[in-house]
């Protein structure tokens, strides 16, 4: 009993820290955040791309407030801001000492083109080394983007190709009795190959190799020609690698050799006597965002991640994983179809792929919005494969980057047989059923018998069927066309372009002025993003309930978040303590919100 009552007690505790110490903490850093300080006259931004990023803005509600906002499309649109901004004067990026997503950096080198156009303001790189890890190249590339590159003293240069490793467990399930039970359609469909297979086969080395060159003859090119050079001379030199920074600047490969102090100094010295160092996610919070206008508008949707059926609802509101729900985003769409402003939709798209099924009913949304007579156009982010390309295919118009990774039209599944696995550990797998003998096939004892096999392949004909005429029908190609360019095999955006999967190369806002085209709409034309992230007030009300106690936190933190509904809910909880019992319990307590 005492240990049973300890236990209770420690549930007790942990609840009402939970209840009350989390809003109170976020209640704290949302008030830390609601009065930013001023950006100053002249700012010099600090971009630091170190860390990674993802293509979109967090689906967590309090990713702004732990510091983990930041994105590749949050970048951009900050850049927006910052290039009219008159407090803004220069911008310095820190270099990864590794590679980064290709079409990443696809997007951020237009961003910065974009800056240093409209702004006439400068942007220095700095890095602290570039090493074969990943595609370098692409980093490099940014770099040469910039109005400077620059590099730490003694740091290295090693950006001499891009290589990529694979582990095969073949050899592995057969020592320990695991069968790999998969169909693929077709032999470029290699995402379980590493679990049939001990080696590439023909068709897996020929796609990484082609969808690698691709992208490494298009980084090299595109720096080429920021850095004014030949482009078979500076992937020559480059090859000829590695080097020390001060190498790399004797062969023109970068610009300058410095500390980031120097760099620092340098663009303050541009900026002005004033000149302050600012951070860009202090910039990004600190910075008004233009007040949105009435009138006709583009809708924005994001999908980032795996593509999965369902809302996304019952999970934690502070968990950070990144997946594409078909409920939610095909509620977007319809949510735009159904806005009178709207006259387009640009589609953010980054995605490997995932469930068919979720893929079809958001594709169904975008035909829908189609006929509704609201053009549809997607922006591919770094990939947009399989399921990606999927949601993709029937929209009015596809814009790629040039290396982002897409295609791979094709389908496989399976699963692991376990039962000689475990044998050998004394675990025996035994099965029962009623009905066909398929209800048992997914089974994880035995592998799939014949006929398992045969309805099973069948299913996977079906879908590979069906996501071709569905390419065929929305890019306007013959099937036996889509069928010699499809079988899973990946492109990038230039070999996509090359056979028509997609009409485009450019960033999100070339979509944007797609978008606009096909809805013939002049001018500047507001963007209004559609779904995405709860606010932290709806996360807070979904975890903490409506409880009185509950309403009153919620309230209280609304009203420091800003939300609109606070007032709402002053006024419910006042007419609730009029409306008492004579117990004094609010008739509200259990009500909920709507």
């Amino acid at each position: 009993m005492k240990q049973f009552l300890m236990t209770m007690a420690g549930v007790f505790a942990g609840l009402v820290l939970f209840l009350v110490g989390v809003p109170f903490l976020l209640i704290v850093m949302a008030a830390s955040a609601a009065r930013p300080a001023p950006v100053p006259a002249q700012t010099v931004l600090q971009l630091d791309l170190r860390g990674g990023l993802p293509d979109q803005d967090s689906q967590n509600p309090f990713a702004a407030f732990s510091g983990g906002g930041q994105s590749v499309m949050s970048i951009v649109e900050t850049m927006r801001r910052a290039e009219t901004d008159d407090k803004v004067k220069a911008i310095l990026v820190r270099l990864p000492e590794g590679g980064m997503a290709p079409a990443a950096a696809d997007e951020l080198r237009l961003a910065f083109q974009h800056f240093r156009a409209v702004g006439k303001k400068p942007i220095y790189a700095h890095s602290q080394g570039l090493y074969p890890s990943g595609l370098v190249t692409s980093t490099y590339m940014l770099g040469s983007a910039a109005n400077e590159f620059w590099m730490q003293p003694d740091s290295s240069l090693q950006a001499v190709g891009a290589s990529s490793e694979e582990l095969f467990f073949k050899r592995f399930f057969d020592k320990y009795g695991v069968k790999a039970e998969y169909e693929q359609r077709y032999e470029y469909k290699n995402a379980v190959n590493p679990y049939l297979y001990s080696d590439y086969t023909p068709a897996h080395r020929e796609s990484t190799l082609s969808w690698m060159g691709s992208v490494y003859n298009t980084a090299l090119t595109t720096a080429a020609q920021d850095r004014k050079q030949d482009p078979a001379q500076l992937i020559k030199t480059l090859e000829a690698g590695p080097y020390s920074a001060e190498e790399a600047q004797a062969k023109h490969l970068i610009d300058k050799v410095g500390q980031v102090k120097d760099a620092q100094d340098a663009l303050l010295a541009v900026a002005g006597k004033s000149g302050k160092l600012l951070d860009f996610d202090d910039y990004e919070s600190r910075s008004k965002r233009p007040t949105a206008k009435t009138g006709p508008a583009i809708a924005v949707i994001n999908a980032e991640g795996a593509i999965m059926t369902g809302s996304g609802q019952g999970g934690s509101p502070f968990g950070g994983d990144t997946t594409i729900y078909s409920d939610q985003v095909a509620k977007a769409i319809y949510d735009a179809i159904d806005d009178k402003d709207v006259k387009a939709i640009v589609f953010r798209v980054s995605s490997p792929g995932g469930s068919d099924t979720a893929s079809e009913q958001i594709l169904a949304a975008v035909r829908a919005a189609k006929k509704a007579g609201k053009p549809v156009v997607v922006s591919m982010g770094t990939y947009a494969a399989s399921g990606g390309y999927w949601i993709s295919s029937q929209a009015s118009a596809i814009v790629a980057e040039p290396s982002t990774l897409t295609g791979s039209i094709g389908v496989f599944g399976g699963k692991f047989a376990l039962g000689e696995a475990l044998a050998r550990f004394g675990v025996d797998a035994r099965q029962v059923h009623v009905g066909s003998d398929y209800s048992g096939a997914f089974g994880t004892g035995e592998g799939f018998t014949p006929d398992q096999r045969a309805k099973f392949s069948a299913w996977m004909d079906r879908i590979y069927a069906g996501f071709v005429a569905r390419v065929a029908e929305g890019r306007k190609l013959p099937v036996e066309r889509v069928r010699e360019i499809a079988k899973g095999r990946v492109w990038t955006g230039v070999q996509a372009k090359q056979l028509g999967l997609v009409d485009e190369l450019g960033g999100f806002y070339d979509a944007v002025e797609k978008a606009k085209t096909l809805a013939n709409l002049k001018g500047d034309v507001r963007l209004k993003k559609i779904g995405g992230a709860k606010s932290p007030f709806d996360a807070l009300e979904k975890a903490l309930g409506v409880s009185s106690t509950s309403m009153r936190t919620l309230a209280a933190a609304a009203w420091i978040m800003g939300d609109p509904r606070s007032q709402a809910i002053m006024d419910e909880m006042a007419k609730a303590r009029l409306q008492s019992t004579p117990s004094g319990a609010s008739v509200l307590a259990d009500t909920p919100i709507r």
